[in-house]
C-alpha cells in the first residue's frame, strides 16, 4: 500500500475524515444528551423523549440511507444530509432551556432540532463504515481501527472536556459549543465535496493500494434483498450479536449523566457527574489504542474472535456502573476505559464482521437491512435506562445489560466456522 504513492494520499485523507465522521457520530447521537442533561432546566426524560422518537425515525432511516449509497455513492447523500444535521445543531442553539436562564426556551424546537440531529448524523457512521468497507480488504480491520478513534475521542474531548470548560469558562452555557459543532459538520461537508471518491475504482486505484483487482471479486455483484438477507442464518448471528453490543452503548452512553446525578441524592451535576467526567477522560484516553487493537486482531485472528473479545471487554463499563457509588476512583477509571474499548470497538468491527460475512461487494446491501433490525432494539436503549434509573431500579437496569452482554457473545460462537468472503484477498496488498 505504501508504494502506491495515490492510494497512499486518499487512504490517508479517508481514515482522517473518518475520525472526524465517528467523532461526530458518536457525540450527536447520544453522547451530547449527557451534557444538555447537566444544564437544561428541562427533566432528563423530557431531553430523552426526542432522542427516543429520533431512533425510531433512524430505524427506517438506516435502511434508506444505506439504498440511496447503492443508488447513487456515498458522497451525495452524505453531503446534503449533513447540511440538513447542520441547521438542527444550530436549532438546539436556539431553543435555549439553559438553568441558568430560568428554563426560559423553547423545548418544541429543542426536540424538533433533536430529532433532526439524531436522524442526519446516523449518515456518518454509515458512510464512514462505507468508505472503508470500499477502499479496504487486507487491511480493514486496522483502518476500522483508526477511523473509529473518534468515537472514544468525544468521550475526552466532547463529553469530558467541554463539560468542565462549558462549567468553568462558559457559565453552564452550553451553546457555543454547539455553534463549534455545526462549524466542524460544514467544513468536514466542504472536504467530502472536493477529496472523496467513493470507491478506489473511481480514482483508477484497487483497494488496498494493490495492482490488480480482488481475485474473491470475479463474480459479478450481487444486490442481495430484503428476503434473501433475512432468510440467511449468519444474517440474524449478527443482528443478535452486534444489536446486542450496540444496545449496550445506548443504554450507558445515553444515561451518564442522569445516573451520577442520581447517585447523589439531589440531582445534582456538580457533586458526582462533573468531577467523574474527568476519569471518563482518563479512561478514554487509555482505551483509545484500543480502537486500533481490535481493528489488529481483526486482520489477524479474524473478526469473529475480535469481535466475542469486543463482547468481553463491555462488561466492564456494565459492571463498573453498577457498584458505582458515585466517587469510587477505581470504578470510575475502569469506566471510562471500558466506555473507550465500547465505543472505539463496536464501531471498528462491525463493518469488518459484516464484510467477513458477506464481503465488499455485498456489504452494503446486507448492512442495511442488518442495521435497521439492530436499531428496533436500541431506539428505547437509553430512555428504558434513564427511566428505571430515577424510579430507583439502577442494579436492576444494569442488570438486564449484563444478560444482553452474554446472549451477544453466545451468538457469535457459531460463526467460528464461517469463512472470510473475501478470504482470497485478505492477505494481498502488500505486493
Amino acid at each position: 500500500m505504501a508504494r502506491n504513492k495515490k492510494y497512499l494520499a486518499n487512504a490517508i485523507l479517508l481514515c482522517a475524515l473518518g475520525v472526524v465522521l465517528m467523532f461526530l457520530y458518536s457525540g450527536l447521537q447520544s453522547d451530547h444528551i449527557n451534557i444538555i442533561t447537566a444544564f437544561s432546566s428541562w427533566s432528563s426524560n423530557a431531553i430523552q423523549y426526542p432522542l427516543t422518537v429520533g431512533n425510531f425515525i433512524c430505524i427506517p432511516l438506516t435502511f434508506v440511507y444505506g439504498s440511496l449509497f447503492m443508488k447513487y455513492g456515498v458522497k451525495k447523500p452524505l453531503i446534503i444530509v449533513m447540511i440538513i444535521t447542520a441547521i438542527g445543531v444550530l436549532g438546539i442553539v436556539a431553543s435555549n432551556g439553559l438553568a441558568i436562564n430560568d428554563g426560559v426556551g423553547n423545548y418544541a424546537l429543542f426536540c424538533l432540532s433533536e430529532v433532526i440531529v439524531r436522524c442526519g448524523c446516523m449518515i456518518n457512521q454509515l458512510a464512514g463504515f462505507m468508505l472503508v468497507a470500499n477502499w479496504f480488504i487486507r487491511y480493514r480491520g486496522q483502518a476500522m481501527g483508526i477511523v473509529t478513534v473518534g468515537s472514544p475521542l468525544f468521550s475526552i474531548v466532547g463529553t469530558s472536556v467541554m463539560t468542565n470548560f462549558i462549567t468553568n469558562h462558559l457559565g453552564n452555557d452550553y451553546r457555543p459549543f454547539y455553534v463549534g459543532i455545526a462549524v466542524i459538520i460544514v467544513v468536514v461537508d466542504i472536504v467530502v465535496a472536493v477529496g472523496v471518491k467513493d470507491t478506489p475504482e473511481d480514482a483508477g486505484l484497487y483497494p488496498d493500494g494493490a495492482d490488480h483487482p480482488p481475485v474473491s471479486e470475479a463474480n459479478d455483484e450481487v444486490q442481495l434483498t430484503v428476503g434473501e438477507v433475512l432468510k440467511m442464518k449468519k444474517s440474524w448471528l449478527l443482528i443478535t450479536s452486534f444489536g446486542a453490543f450496540q444496545f449496550i452503548i445506548s443504554a450507558c452512553m445515553g444515561s451518564m449523566a442522569v445516573y451520577f446525578m442520581w447517585l447523589s441524592g439531589t440531582m445534582d451535576a456538580s457533586v458526582y457527574w462533573v468531577p467523574a467526567t474527568k476519569f471518563l477522560a482518563m479512561g478514554a484516553a487509555l482505551g483509545i489504542p484500543m480502537s486500533y487493537v481490535f481493528g489488529f486482531l481483526d486482520d489477524k485472528f479474524g473478526s469473529v474472535v475480535a469481535s466475542i473479545v469486543l463482547g468481553l471487554c463491555e462488561f466492564m463499563p456494565v459492571l463498573a456502573l453498577m457498584f458505582q457509588t458515585g466517587d469510587n476512583r477505581a470504578l470510575l477509571l475502569l469506566w471510562g476505559f471500558g466506555v473507550a474499548c465500547m465505543t472505539g470497538g463496536v464501531p471498528t468491527l462491525h463493518p469488518c464482521i459484516t464484510s467477513f460475512a458477506f464481503g465488499r461487494r455485498e456489504y452494503q446491501s446486507a448492512n442495511r437491512i442488518i442495521m435497521t433490525i439492530q436499531l428496533i432494539p436500541y431506539s428505547f436503549a437509553s430512555l428504558m435506562m434513564s427511566t428505571l434509573i430515577t424510579m430507583g431500579k439502577a442494579k436492576t437496569a444494569y442488570g438486564i445489560l449484563v444478560v444482553i452482554i452474554i446472549v451477544g457473545i453466545v451468538a457469535l460462537f457459531p460463526m467460528l466456522k464461517m469463512k472470510d468472503a473475501n478470504a482470497a484477498d485478505r492477505m494481498y496488498g502488500e505486493k
